[in-house]
């Protein structure tokens, strides 16, 4: 029972969610029966019907430009659909009344459909931050509290595996912390005491202790949450100019017909029914119908060639911006690279033979989680090595391990911890031109000296290259922003082939940057996948996320490439110019034709059917043209 009724509460909430589109679907297939009615010469019936779609398609436009009115003081497109289409009525042309009521519904139902989906809370962000920790007082044992009860140097402690509830800095303890969810940075990161920890990030192996010093409202991970919503919430320059355009039309149309309800009489000479006539005639005529469909049918159809083509754009706005960017931010972690490290170098000692060697490694890193050893394990398994059994491991927080097998003594891990001297001159020198590409370099020593390396790399895609070269080609300027060190930076950004990298960005100053690309470059571009780049996505004229990102990446950006293919992009740039070129063709052609009708109207020269005909055929004309975005050539 309780799951039934759970089922029609979700049922009810999307029917409220979409009533308009429900509402505007609805009054076009009554407008379907009520022409079939027509032809039959049922007139009455086609009356109450054509009444009917008026109604259930027009009562949220009318309400909404009502109320819009009434709070703003100033007329708007929404009381000029509605008075043209009682206009049309009036002079008894029911049909085409209720098709632009029915247009008018359907185009705003898709708008609002857009804005709820871009306006979605980003639950799945705030589940990421911790709503309990473990509050250390003296020689007490740990408490549950609130994070929101910590105060500033309280001291908490985290276990392994636990996300940080709050940013400090560790008191005591030394642990590896995974930053992605907050720097992109895929390698975990040594934290020992005194270094800076944030909220959200992931104590990965050791027990640490750590001195709050932010109140929750304040730590970084909620800095991403604000700059999302506010980022949202501003409106574009495309948005406010339709605003302000959609004010000075309504009132030159309404002034226009109102003017002719009496001048021609007098001034002309016109009798009364004729001036009344012709009054309805340029009510009709004038209406934005056309102007209307010459921007939706094109921009529908761009989004669904795109949608074919694994690019999903969640407005037309969106798909307009793409035309105009001239600079394309990308993050690297997950979008320029893999994501994950890979195996990308392996050298053992002369005297060493290569696959028992790593048959062992893999034994040791096997009992271990890091992200790194599941990189060996997995290039292990690509070698069809079998890992090296009863093997006693000594886990050093930060460092490495050591490891006993067969009664010898081994040690695994970074540089310093295997010898900072040994490590500079195993495989002549092998470390520092490896660290120089942007590779982590494990080593292997016994109680010889160094025995074996392994470098690990979060390696490019190579559809990331081709993608590159081929937006600089459509003269978009690439840039990487990117949480990694600079020499990693560096790297991967010749690799890639991108023009400029900023290196350790965090998600404040990956928005710093999109900004003053902006004011530098116009238009701005944003490429990520994870929750630390979203607040660059949202400050972006057009936020792009992979498909395979974090749900926040995904909810936050405008476009997403389903397939994690970065070439789409260019394709998603092609389509979107072609698209303006359309829409550019269709809004010259539609006022021309306006302003012929509104021409011949004032000399008599048309009548209500012709004005109509010339009005619904310029409309259907310009649909078709935009239709023409549905071919697969770009």
């Amino acid at each position: 029972m309780i799951n039934s009724n759970r089922e029609n509460l979700s049922l009810n909430e999307k029917i409220l969610e979409h009533k308009e589109l429900i509402a505007a679907l609805v009054s076009g297939f009554i407008i379907l029966l009520a022409w079939r009615m027509e032809s039959t010469e049922q007139t009455t019936a086609a009356v109450i019907a054509y009444l009917t779609a008026f109604f259930i398609g027009g009562y949220a436009k009318a309400k909404e430009g009502i109320e819009d009115t009434i709070e703003s003081k100033s007329l708007n497109v929404e009381i000029l659909m509605i008075i043209a289409a009682i206009g049309s009525a009036i002079i008894g042309y029911w049909m085409e009344g209720a098709i632009l009521i029915f247009i008018f519904a359907l185009s705003g139902a898709l708008e609002t459909y857009a804005m709820n989906k871009n306006n979605r809370e980003i639950s799945s962000l705030m589940e990421l931050q911790p709503e309990e920790a473990w509050l250390v007082r003296g020689g007490f044992e740990p408490i549950k509290v609130s994070v929101k009860d910590l105060k500033v140097n309280d001291h908490i402690l985290v276990k392994p595996g636990e996300r940080i509830p709050a940013d400090g800095e560790i008191y005591k303890g030394i642990s590896t912390v995974d930053e992605a969810a907050i720097t992109g940075e895929s390698m975990p990161i040594t934290k020992n005491a005194g270094n800076e920890v944030f909220a959200g990030t992931v104590n990965l192996n050791s027990v640490l202790t750590v001195k709050v010093t932010k109140p929750s409202s304040e730590t970084l991970f909620q800095k991403i949450i604000t700059l999302v919503q506010s980022a949202q919430s501003e409106k574009s320059p495309s948005q406010q100019f339709i605003e302000r355009f959609e004010s000075v039309y309504v009132k030159a149309v309404l002034l226009a017909v109102a003017l002719m309800m009496f001048l021609p009489h007098y001034l002309l000479d016109w009798d009364w029914t004729t001036t009344l006539y012709r009054a309805m005639v340029l009510l009709v005529v004038a209406s934005p119908c056309a102007l209307v469909a010459s921007i939706m049918p094109a921009t529908l159809s761009a989004i669904s060639n795109g949608a074919r083509n694994g690019i999903l754009v969640k407005g037309g706005v969106h798909l307009e911006n793409l035309s105009s960017i001239r600079v394309l931010a990308v993050d690297k972690t997950g979008t320029l690279t893999q994501g994950t490290p890979v195996v990308t170098d392996f050298v053992v000692r002369d005297d060493l033979d290569k696959q028992q060697t790593l048959a062992l490694i893999a034994g040791i890193e096997g009992q271990s989680n890091h992200p790194l050893a599941q990189a060996i394990n997995a290039f292990a398994k690509e070698q069809d090595v079998i890992n090296e059994q009863n093997i006693t491991i000594e886990d050093i927080p930060g460092y490495g391990m050591k490891a006993q097998f067969n009664e010898q003594s081994y040690i695994i891990g970074k540089p310093d911890f295997v010898g900072a001297k040994l490590a500079k001159q195993f495989a002549d020198g092998a470390l520092e031109q490896l660290a120089n590409e942007g590779k982590t370099v494990v080593f292997l020593k016994d109680h010889q000296g160094i025995a074996a390396l392994i470098a690990l790399k979060d390696v490019v895609r190579e559809e990331a290259k081709k993608a590159v070269a081929a937006l600089q080609e459509l003269g978009i300027n690439v840039a990487m922003l990117t949480g990694d060190n600079e020499t990693t930076a560096k790297a991967i950004a010749k690799e890639a082939g991108v023009s400029t990298y900023v290196a350790e960005c965090l998600p404040e100053t990956k928005v710093e940057h999109i900004k003053q690309y902006e004011k530098t470059s116009g238009h701005v571009g944003m490429v990520g996948d994870g929750i630390n780049d979203a607040p660059a996505l949202a400050t972006a004229s057009v936020g792009i996320a992979m498909g395979g990102g974090t749900d926040v990446a995904l909810e936050t950006a405008d476009v997403i490439l389903m397939k994690n293919d970065l070439s789409k992009i260019a394709h998603a740039v092609k389509l979107s110019r072609k698209m303006q070129r359309i829409v550019k063709q269709n809004i010259i052609f539609s006022l021309t034709v306006i302003a012929l009708l509104i021409i011949s109207n004032f000399f008599q020269a048309i009548s209500l059917p012709l004005g109509v005909i010339g009005h619904e055929g310029s409309t259907i004309l310009v649909i078709l043209n935009g239709l023409r975005m549905l071919s697969k050539n770009v």
